[in-house]
């Protein structure tokens, strides 16, 4: 295919919405200045038409009925994808994203309303609403705003809105012919890079001013076999918070080998038989059930409505001395990284168990102030149509004191699972069942027959309890991990070490 794209060609051969077509116009349209990773308040005030003034004109509004606080938290996102079907890239898409959202708090109640114009007008025909949820008069003077400075998580080279569709084709292209040339049994390829820049600014009623830029791109390959009469498949992703410099030859290889190796291991996997057996997880991706299973039961908001099985077991025991479970909003670059919240609040590395005791929730503002604490930085939205809600960032545990080979050789009879593709958890009871894609039986010690098409069954806090043994080796997992809570979705990064689990319920084969 000719890599030369006309803007006429492009148009015509992705499903572009008319204001995603360019950027450039988009910016001049709304009379917004070009921000870039080094942009500071004056420049976030410009671009999105707004001045502190206004800022404060629009807090008294929201104030007005007497709420106790509000916020406005002002996002553009640019988001692009490009897409690889049948040896061709024949997709393409753009779209933009601009808008504010205004929150007033009475209590622990919520008053919300968003704009996809930002005027004062606007503003203050929101924030009358949402300051409904209170119903008494009050005058407010004008708020002291003062900025607060964050550290930056997500350093970047290359902003992808400096990056044309023409530069990105070639990755398309390379990923493809070296999944092709690595095993004749390919039969198809699937290619698709989403990339995105979001632009936050953030005002509040604490007099707090922030702003944040976060960017983020996603590389997926799907992989299809053929042998014989049989036809198997595999996916692999690679997200970040990063710019365009993480696309090189390397990335490449590693997605290629991971989904044609996966994609040949399809073929001689077997059903494992069923019932209550050892389970050992693998590092990286296996943290999916450490994020389903324990860390949605460890948010505040689930504990302070007592739905969660973990809301009266602050302080206590509810795992072995060696596991300490971690939601870390700090780690360079990964998915689930902020510079602050969508709360303005500085993020962190909060410890949920520490050495096998419960020692805290994932906070917002509001169950925040129920239990007297200060926040944690997990007040997170889909975007300024949503109120924040707790959410999880980057959730891992702890390196323990076993290896992964001493983990393996301590189970007779057993399943290693590497690879999930979906589940389900009652938050409440902590009852979970997960897909597993692959992995491998454990039999008298080493791993053997590859598995596949595997459920786990359980429950959360049993399993927590019943983990054994915790590996060394540390790994996150940079998936496209994607959280779905309460109609919103957040990106999120999870990890793990090799963890042996005593006793889990298998869905297999009956013996």
């Amino acid at each position: 295919m000719n890599n030369e794209f006309s803007r006429r060609e492009f148009i015509r051969t992705g499903s572009f919405s008319l204001a995603g077509m360019a950027i450039l116009p988009s910016f001049l349209s709304m009379g917004c200045n070009r921000l870039t990773e080094q942009s500071g308040l004056e420049e976030y005030y410009s671009h999105f038409n707004v001045n502190r003034e206004m800022l404060q004109k629009v807090i008294a509004e929201a104030l007005s009925r007497g709420g106790d606080y509000c916020d406005l938290y002002f996002e553009h996102s640019l988001s692009n994808y490009v897409g690889l079907q049948d040896k061709q890239v024949n997709r393409a898409g753009s779209n933009i994203d601009y808008g504010v959202g205004v929150r007033v708090l009475k209590g622990d109640q919520t008053g919300y309303a968003f704009s996809e114009e930002i005027s004062l007008d606007a503003m203050k025909k929101v924030a009358k609403t949402a300051a409904s949820i209170a119903n008494e008069s009050k005058d407010y003077p004008p708020i002291n705003l003062q900025e607060r400075v964050h550290p930056e998580f997500c350093k970047i080279k290359t902003s992808w809105e400096d990056v044309s569709i023409k530069q990105k084709i070639p990755y398309l292209q390379k990923l493809n012919d070296k999944i092709f040339d690595l095993d004749g049994k390919v039969a198809k390829v699937q290619v698709y890079l989403d990339d995105s820049s979001s632009y936050i600014l953030f005002a509040n009623s604490e007099g707090v001013v922030s702003f944040d830029y976060r960017p983020m791109v996603s590389f997926i390959a799907v992989c299809v076999m053929e042998k014989g009469d049989r036809r198997e498949d595999f996916f692999a992703s690679r997200s970040m918070r990063i710019g365009y410099e993480y696309l090189n030859e390397e990335l490449m290889d590693e997605i290629a080998n991971e989904v044609v190796v996966g994609a040949n291991k399809q073929f001689e996997a077997v059903k494992p038989k069923a019932g209550q057996m050892e389970v050992v997880l693998a590092a990286g991706g296996a943290g999916i059930l450490l994020h389903e299973a324990m860390g949605h039961a460890f948010e505040a908001d689930f504990n302070r409505k007592e739905t969660s099985i973990f809301s009266d077991k602050m302080g206590q025991k509810v795992g072995e001395d060696f596991v300490t479970i971690i939601d870390d909003g700090t780690n360079p670059n990964y998915r689930g990284t902020l510079n602050i919240d969508d709360e303005g609040i500085l993020t962190q590395k909060t410890k949920m168990v520490e050495n096998g005791v419960l020692t805290s929730y994932l906070h917002d503002r509001i169950s925040a102030k129920y239990y007297n604490v200060a926040p944690t930085g997990n007040g997170r939205r889909e975007s300024f149509r949503y109120a924040p809600i707790p959410r999880m960032r980057n959730t891992y545990m702890e390196a323990g004191p076993h290896s992964k080979e001493d983990i393996i050789a301590s189970v007779k009879d057993g399943i290693y699972v590497d690879t999930f593709t979906n589940g389900e958890v009652q938050i409440g009871a902590g009852d979970f069942t997960f897909y597993v894609k692959s992995g491998y039986l454990i039999e008298n010690g080493k791993l053997t027959q590859p598995i596949k098409d595997v459920n786990l069954i359980g429950n959360g806090p049993e399993a927590l309890r019943q983990i054994s043994m915790v590996g060394k080796d540390l790994k996150i997992d940079c998936g496209t991990g994607t959280c779905g809570k309460g109609g919103q979705g957040v990106p999120v990064s999870m990890g793990l070490p090799t963890v042996k689990v005593a006793q889990l319920t298998v869905g297999g084969v009956n013996a």
